[in-house]
Formats: structure tokens, C-alpha cells, sequence
């Protein structure tokens, strides 16, 4: 078991009861020690990590083992990670172990052909802030996908809506966010700068709690992260910088994952705008995003209806058309992603042969009209 003086230090950088258990399991010792103790990953870099212990940062490096062990598993060392390290002869840090993370966000990447690479974004969050800006930045169908990514890995979600301030019709896109949103998920609308965010974020904001931002670059993220750690211009935690005037697209003036502390006691991770935002998991995972589809689904006349074009059919009738759209494109993507090989090879000849009917049908009726 851990020190209770020990146990009250992680608290304070997000160390959940929950992982105790890992603990044990990587550690199976009567006491926990300091030498012992678990650190969090606070900021992955190129060539190595910045861990934090409770009380101070430091840098360390991951064994080749561990990555090497990682990679074959398809995953990776994160921010919010938990970890035990040791200190050689020369006093620099090493990582031996990662404690199994109590949730992942995690996206996949596609090269085209047939490798798809799963890139995990951070572990070990209670609440996901989904952060969308109200200027050009506001896009429902993307909100969506940040939903569906957030809730296939099972953390709750909170969305943002940032820029307040600039917005003169905040309160009807509050109303458009909400109606796509299930029950158990809030929007709120911030004036990210001063104490606002922090006024109306405090039930997420306890200690031990750990938060991730996320959305596109430009939302806000970076200046909501300096809002809740009560960082001041001067001393702020996280650059921020001008959006785009023509399409208030951000910059990336944040570059990798981080962690900071909060005065109510909570850990905000910031994160860099995403491009492209693919999601990590099966299509059945998908319908937690998608409640209302789901609810309305046994109501269609046919058993397998599939939404489209058959009569009868309850979701298209209570569902907008462009939502609807944008689940059956996530769960094109997502199975599309979990495809082998071989059935990837088959697709990839159907749709050949598709093309190639299209293009006899087309130059049968060239034929046609010339005669």
C-alpha cells in the first residue's frame, strides 16, 4: 500500500485510487517507497519524457524494451501516463515501467494502402473538454466526431464554446449544440479570458481530477488552459496567438501534449489542434456518440434497415439529414479500418469492377446518342 503523505503528493497531479491496483501489479512490494512511486508523464518529447513526482519535474528516457514492447501492442507512452522509474550511476532517469492506463483517446492514421496506425493521444482522463470556438471555428459534424472519439473510449465529455465575448448569436448555437448532444452530456459558453471558465467549469475542476482539451487548433484551448491554472499574461502556462481573419483558423502555437495543475486542484492537459481526426475503435463502439440514432433504429419497419432510402424508416424521419450522414460516414471509416488485408484486397476489386461498369454504362449511352 502506499504512504498516506505519498498517496496525498499524487493526488495532487491526478493519481486515481483506481490505479492502486495497477500499482500492485507492477509493484507487488508490502510498502510502496519514493524510490518506488509512480510518476506521471507531463509532456512527451522527441527524445524523451518530462515526469512529474508531486513535487518537482523531471526528464527521463523510456528503455528501448518498454517502447520496443509498446509498439508491438500498437500503443505508446502518453501524456498522462503513469510510470516507475529508476536513476543510473550518472543520475539520469529511466523508465522501465508503464502502469496499464484506465482509458486511452486514440486515434488511427491511414497511409492509404493497408497499414493503419493507432497514435494514443492521452491516458488516464476523467473529463474530455471538447473546445469549439463561436466564430468560424463552429462545426457541428466535427463536434460530432470529437464526441464519438471521446465516448468510444468511456470519458465523459464537457464542450466549450469559446469567444463568447465576439459572438452576438452565442446563445442559438448553444441551442444547436445541445440538441445534437446526449442527455448526459453539458455545453457551456465561455469568455475564455478571466475567471468565467473557471466559475463555470468548478464541478469538473476537483481535486485529483484530470481534464484534456480538445478541438481544432484556434479554438481556445491554450487560453482556457492559462484560465483555470490562474496563470496571468505574464506568467501564462501555454503560448497562445492570433487566429487567421478570413477563416479563423489557429496557428499550432502549441506544439505537444502537456499538464498542468490547477489552484482548485485538477490537471488540465492541452493538446494541439488535430488535422485529421479518425477514430479509434469498431463500428458497434460508435453508437454510444449516436444515441438518439439507436433509439429510434428498433422503431423502422424492417429489422435491417440500414437508414438509407427504405421505406418506413424512424431514424431519417427524427433525425436531421446531415447528422445522419455524418454517422453513417464514421461508421464507413470504422469499419473500413478494422478491414483485413485480404478483405481490403476484395473492396478495393469491387470497387474496380463498379467503376468499370459505370464507365461501359456511360459510353453505351455516347454510342446510343450517336446513332
Amino acid at each position: 500500500m502506499i504512504d498516506n503523505s505519498l498517496l496525498q503528493r499524487l493526488r495532487g497531479i491526478g493519481f486515481a485510487p483506481s490505479l492502486l491496483q495497477s500499482l500492485a501489479q507492477v509493484a507487488p512490494t508490502a510498502v510502496v517507497i519514493d524510490a518506488l512511486a509512480p510518476l506521471r508523464v507531463v509532456e512527451v518529447q522527441r527524445e524523451g519524457l518530462v515526469l512529474h513526482d508531486g513535487q518537482a519535474e523531471c526528464t527521463a528516457r523510456l528503455y528501448p524494451a518498454l517502447r520496443t514492447q509498446l509498439a508491438a501492442a500498437g500503443d505508446a507512452i502518453a501524456c498522462g501516463d503513469w510510470v516507475l522509474a529508476e536513476r543510473n550511476t550518472f543520475g539520469e532517469w529511466w523508465v522501465h515501467t508503464r502502469l496499464p492506463p484506465l482509458n486511452q483517446l486514440a486515434r488511427r492514421l491511414h497511409d492509404g494502402r493497408d497499414k493503419v496506425e493507432r497514435v494514443v493521444i492521452v491516458s488516464n482522463v476523467d473529463t474530455a473538454l471538447l473546445v469549439m470556438g463561436l466564430d468560424h471555428d463552429f462545426n457541428l459534424r466535427r463536434l460530432e466526431r470529437y464526441l464519438a472519439l471521446v465516448r468510444m473510449a468511456g470519458v465523459a465529455a464537457v464542450v466549450v464554446l469559446t469567444k463568447r465575448d465576439l459572438a452576438a448569436d452565442a446563445a442559438a448555437h448553444l441551442q444547436q449544440v445541445q440538441a445534437v448532444l446526449p442527455a448526459d452530456v453539458m455545453a457551456v459558453a465561455v469568455n475564455a479570458l478571466g475567471n468565467e471558465p473557471r466559475e463555470q467549469l468548478e464541478p469538473w475542476l476537483q481535486p485529483g481530477q484530470t481534464l484534456v482539451l480538445l478541438g481544432s487548433s484556434g479554438a481556445g484551448k491554450s487560453t482556457l488552459t492559462n484560465a483555470l491554472t490562474g496563470a496571468t499574461t505574464g506568467s501564462a502556462v501555454q503560448s497562445t496567438g492570433p487566429n487567421r481573419a478570413g477563416d479563423s483558423r489557429g496557428r499550432h502555437t502549441t506544439t505537444a501534449r502537456s499538464l498542468h495543475t490547477t489552484p482548485m486542484g485538477a490537471c488540465i492537459i492541452d493538446t494541439p489542434g488535430l488535422r485529421t481526426l479518425r477514430l479509434d475503435g469498431d463500428a458497434g463502439a460508435l453508437d454510444a456518440a449516436f444515441d438518439d440514432i439507436m433509439r429510434l433504429a428498433p422503431l423502422c419497419r424492417f429489422r435491417d434497415c440500414q437508414h438509407e432510402a427504405e421505406p418506413g424508416c424512424a431514424v431519417r424521419e427524427g433525425v436531421t439529414p446531415d447528422r445522419l450522414r455524418n454517422y453513417q460516414k464514421l461508421q464507413r471509416e470504422a469499419r473500413r479500418d478494422t478491414l483485413t488485408a485480404l478483405e481490403r484486397k476484395v473492396q478495393v476489386q469491387q470497387w474496380k469492377a463498379r467503376t468499370r461498369a459505370g464507365r461501359a454504362r456511360t459510353e453505351s449511352k455516347r454510342e446510343t446518342s450517336r446513332g
